[in-house]
């Protein structure tokens, strides 16, 4: 846990009685919070609780409906958007704020580039590019562009920007969420020496285990009102879920559903091969909730797209409900029962700019179809049967996607792919950048899936999770499937053991 001890002074940054409301849609209500110099203040609530709102207000990106901004202990009028960054107000987006045509070192020095007698001294900027990023500890090339970076790249090129300036206030929102534990520790380690330096930071983040590591203080938003703010150490990680959600949470992970052994393999994967993964070969039985878990980068997600079609395959084969399925081919493979459910739900799963219908029915289209004409009536029948069974709560029935919560986005996701009946479904980071409630209400509806005897793969980079969902636990690393864990072999220690190259064994 960090430091508690943030030395009480005029706080650098405080809101007062702010509200936002958006229309006729009140977001905030007269919410309260100060951040002291030097100190690391976690804001947490379940998606929809207004924390973005709010620290959009904070850091000058959107004006409040109602309340006050004090800076230093006066009141201010914070600049439109990314100028607030004079006064060292700094913004790390949940969205990337990156310009894909740049290099590296561009988006570094954007709007404030280094020029020598009129000229861009190109030198210095890449030599301080590259000593920002090492002392991040990444290898990312600092003439790289953009457009050619992986998410996780992305995102430390964003904290890189933020700590390149001299900043007072860094807001981070939901900064790990793509980034492996190696990389978050990375930047809490930079975050605990600027903080030392005190510059002061706001922390949001679904991950409570962060949140207790890296933060002295915790105010809650539950929503879009002030629950509680105190000290870290008066808390604990369960007593900060319960103030989000207003309920305990003994029941994160339901009971587990154990299949028969001698149930129906509905998918054999023999020897599959692809530009990464080598040789991987396991079965699935009905009713099953199988894990996959391993490091970043260990080829998880590439073979479950392999196998749903979305990926070429070297060599090998895959069976479902014994029949070969054809390689390459995503839509057969959805026809005949099998989903993949994408754990990038903003760049590919949903459409942002549509609404809720558009999405769900995008890929079952032809469920909907009248004498060769889309039924509208039918697909508001699916609509309202998704909201009741995956409890899809939104205001207005006519909002963008890209304006829900990120649960509610997750839920629609998970709608979207059962609306096509799949027997097989492949879940991949089910739980991504979403708060402690919707995980419980994801959790529940993945078993509840597979009590109606329906076959999941779960592919999660959070080992409670895959210890609290699955009955048996495939570990991958470096492109090979490396372990088979089951029973009492299911834990954080040896699912490691595999994941780090201690151990291997041959998976069946």
């Amino acid at each position: 846990m960090a430091n508690d001890g943030a030395i009480a002074s005029v706080p650098v940054l405080a809101a007062e009685r702010i509200s936002k409301t958006f229309g006729e849609v009140q977001v905030l209500f007269s919410v309260d919070m100060d951040i002291l110099p030097g100190e690391v203040h976690a804001l947490v609530g379940e998606n929809g609780a207004g924390k973005s709102t709010f620290i959009k207000i904070l850091s000058g990106f959107q004006p409040p409906s109602s309340g006050r901004m004090l800076l230093d202990g006066e009141p201010v009028t914070l600049p439109a958007n990314s100028t607030a960054e004079a006064l060292g107000i700094i913004l790390i987006h949940q969205e990337f704020n990156l310009a894909e045509h740049l290099t590296v070192t561009e988006s570094l020095f954007l709007g404030r580039e280094i020029a020598r007698f009129g000229v861009l001294d190109r030198k210095v900027m890449r030599a301080e590019t590259r000593r920002v990023l090492d002392v991040l500890g990444s290898r990312i090339d600092e003439n790289a562009l953009i457009s050619s970076l992986a998410v996780a790249d992305k995102q430390m090129v964003e904290i890189a920007k933020a700590i390149s300036r001299d900043a007072r206030v860094i807001f981070m929102d939901e900064p790990t969420a793509v980034l492996s534990r190696e990389e978050a520790g990375v930047l809490f380690d930079q975050v605990r020496k600027l903080k030392a330096k005190g510059t002061s930071f706001v922390f949001v983040s679904h991950k409570l285990d962060e949140v207790m590591e890296i933060s002295d203080r915790v105010t809650v938003l539950r929503d879009g009102q002030w629950i509680k703010t105190a000290p870290t150490s008066m808390l604990d990680g369960e007593a900060i879920a319960q103030l989000m959600v207003g309920r305990e949470l003994s029941s994160l992970y339901p009971t587990k559903h154990e299949p028969d052994v001698d149930e129906e393999v509905v998918l054999s994967v023999r020897g599959l091969t692809t530009g990464y993964v080598q040789d991987a070969s396991f079965e699935l039985r009905k009713g099953e909730v199988l894990g996959f878990s391993g490091l970043i980068g260990s080829g998880r997600s590439e073979l479950m797209e392999a196998i749903a079609g979305l990926r070429p395959r070297l060599s090998g084969e895959v069976f479902l409900h014994g029949e070969p399925l054809v390689a390459g081919d995503f839509r057969e493979a959805n026809r005949r029962g099998l989903a993949y459910m994408t754990k990038d739900r903003k760049g590919v799963g949903l459409l942002l700019d549509e609404g809720m219908t558009t999405n769900l029915t995008l890929q079952s289209l032809g469920q909907h179809l009248t004498h060769g004409y889309l039924d509208p009536a039918s697909e508001a029948k699916a609509m309202a049967r998704a909201r009741r069974r995956f409890d899809i709560r939104v205001r207005d029935d006519r909002v963008r996607v890209g304006r829900m919560s990120g649960g509610n986005q997750q839920k629609l996701l998970l709608a979207k792919v059962m609306e096509t009946e799949p027997q097989v479904i492949i879940i991949d980071e089910p739980t991504r950048g979403i708060d402690v409630g919707t995980k419980q209400q994801i959790y529940h509806f993945i078993a509840a899936l597979a009590r109606e005897g329906r076959s999941i793969i779960v592919v999660s980079s959070e080992m409670p999770e895959v210890i609290g969902l699955c009955t048996r636990v495939a570990v991958m690393r470096e492109g090979h499937l490396v372990g088979m864990l089951e029973g009492e072999e299911i834990s954080e220690q040896m699912i490691m053991r595999y994941a780090a190259g201690l151990r291997r064994k041959a998976a069946g």
